[in-house]
């Protein structure tokens, strides 16, 4: 599964996201999803510490100027690497 996450964490529940996760699965931070990728933030440390493999929209972090603060732990993608995960993981669920 890829879960799509566009809105801040501080305007969604992130920890539902988490309780339905499973190995395997995919997380894109996208729009004002990205604030959840900040280094030491409640939400970055509740995603380092899932089973999910985190990525970030690298056009969304730098539009918010947020790439020199942004978890190390979170692969940061471009648009191309959007369209493969969507062939790798074919359901996807927008948060």
């Amino acid at each position: 599964m890829l879960y799509t996450l566009s809105r801040s964490p501080y305007a969604c529940d992130v920890a539902a996201l988490l309780r339905i996760e499973q190995s395997g699965d995919d997380l894109l931070l996208l729009s004002d999803g990205v604030i959840a990728g900040l280094a030491g933030s409640a939400a970055a440390r509740a995603l380092n510490a899932s089973l999910l493999t985190l990525h970030a929209l690298e056009n969304d972090v730098v539009a918010r100027g947020l790439f020199p603060y942004f978890s190390p732990n979170i692969t940061i993608i471009s648009y191309t690497d959007f369209v493969r995960l969507t062939e790798k993981q074919p359901q996807q669920l927008a948060w």
